[in-house]
């Protein structure tokens, strides 16, 4: 029998169509970007004298939002919360060794543990838990570079010996290296050897690049440092802290483990310009690994069929309140730098809406389709993916030890209290006039409506926090 060309036409057209609804329905890869101590300090958000071209590109394909914050100001604690969607409370979350496998029951499902159930192939690179013995179970890979001698990863052999030995070590350097001799270097190589490898396979992946810079020390390769000339380092107008701001905002204890500085004491100019500068060699140059990562995906033809998000842990004080540190409850150590992109989700959109970061999980759900667990404790962003010009959050809420702030469209307030309950400490910012946030007005009659109104939004967030749903 003689087949007909119509009919063939019609066949060719029915199989493609078909072919095209199963790609266009297939589940989507996911590409997280978790960088350790990054600030919003980046040509997207405005930051003119930072160089992160590949980060730019990012963000012009990305919704980006401006008012992303971290729900508790230290890595592990800020890490943990991420992976369960659950928030930091006073006995949840505390510390740098925080662990979920410890804090909370084994019966909540992480991120990673719940996309593995779905077919993804789950991969921590990096320093994605703050341990990584912590759920390592819920990762179908866990890896982490080597460490010959710790986590502060010089290169100088110097510098490497006197680290081993327990001498003074300097918070920066810049040796004429190439990138994969640091970290993070090796991180971005492996998390391209992943999605290569994965690509000739059928399962959609789910892989985390945990970049350690610009965590202390600042150390890049010297070409990142020569982007930018020290004379041009800018300085915060805001290094002073805060007249009436309680002592226990004040406390910095991170950069003092570094030659040349001493405890309780400012640095010197010199040694500020330094460090700024090192910290900015130091996001240059992760702006280069998640440029090669992103290239990676464009070559292979997977940018389409993957979501990718670019995120910190928290932010960071770069003499900003004399304070060299997060650990503390002002914006510049909640603030972090926050980008979705969507293949279906028009990019080079900006949203003033708040995010939190214990938003992510179920995010992450509504993005793949994946039914959300019972005990998450952000929302949905969404509603502002699909509609950033609308404000659809309006305020997120972060503690660190005994403290809590609520930060609303105008105001950042925090309180302090004792085991009792009695408060101890206050800061009100009116942001509106005070970006900077160096008046305190807690003290301030005019406001004490306002104080009490946001103190009882905190004690009704952190109440609702304490209990997961299972």
């Amino acid at each position: 029998m003689k087949i007909k060309p119509l009919f063939l036409f019609l066949f060719f057209c029915l199989t493609i169509s078909s072919v095209l609804a199963q790609t266009s329905n297939s589940p989507k890869n996911v590409i997280i970007f978790l960088i350790d101590d990054l600030r919003p300090m980046l040509s997207s958000y405005g930051n003119s004298w930072i160089q992160t071209p590949h980060i730019d590109a990012l963000a012009k394909k990305s919704v980006q939002f401006n008012r992303a914050y971290c729900n508790v100001p230290v890595c592990g604690a800020s890490r943990a919360s991420i992976l369960t969607g659950i928030r930091p409370t006073q006995n949840r979350f505390l510390s740098f060794n925080s662990r979920i496998d410890k804090d909370v029951p084994d019966a909540v499902v992480t991120i990673p543990q719940l996309l593995k159930q779905y077919g993804y192939k789950t991969i921590s690179n990096g320093k994605v838990s703050h341990h990584s013995a912590d759920r390592e179970l819920d990762w179908d890979e866990v890896w982490n570079p080597e460490m010959v001698t710790s986590f502060r990863d010089y290169a100088d052999p110097k510098n490497k010996q006197n680290d081993k030995n327990s001498m003074p070590v300097p918070a920066f350097e810049s040796p004429i290296v190439n990138d994969t001799i640091y970290f993070d270097g090796k991180t971005a190589q492996k998390t391209i050897r992943d999605i290569e490898v994965q690509n000739q396979l059928s399962n959609p992946f789910f892989i985390v690049a945990g970049f350690r810079k610009p965590h202390l020390p600042f150390n890049a390769p010297k070409k990142y440092w020569d982007l930018y000339d020290p004379s041009t380092v800018p300085f915060p107008s805001n290094d002073t802290f805060p007249v009436s701001a309680p002592e226990v905002a004040s406390k910095w204890y991170e950069l003092p483990f570094y030659d040349g500085i001493q405890k309780g004491k400012s640095p010197s100019l010199d040694m500020k310009r330094k460090l700024i500068h090192g910290y900015a060699a130091c996001v240059s140059y992760i702006d280069q690994q998640v440029g090669e990562v992103i290239a990676t995906l464009e070559k292979l033809g997977l940018r389409d069929d993957t979501v990718v998000i670019l995120m910190s842990d928290h932010g960071f004080s770069l003499s900003e309140h004399n304070r060299w540190s997060k650990h503390s409850l002002f914006e510049i150590e909640l603030q972090i730098p926050l980008l979705i992109n969507i293949p279906e989700v028009m990019g080079g959109k900006r949203t003033n809406s708040f995010a939190e970061l214990v938003d992510i999980f179920p995010t992450l759900c509504d993005v793949l389709e994946i039914p959300k667990p019972s005990h998450l404790q952000g929302i949905s962003l969404m509603n502002a993916l699909k509609n950033p010009s609308t404000i659809h959050k309006k305020y997120a809420f972060s503690r660190y030890k005994r403290g809590e702030t609520l930060i609303t469209e105008r105001y950042s307030y925090s309180e302090w209290k004792n085991q009792t309950g009695k408060t101890t400490g206050r800061m009100l910012y009116d942001h509106q006039n005070d970006p900077g946030e160096t008046i305190n007005l807690s003290q301030n009659s005019e406001y004490s409506q306002l104080i009490d109104s946001l103190s009882k939004r905190i004690l009704s967030i952190a109440s609702l926090s304490k209990t997961i749903q299972l």
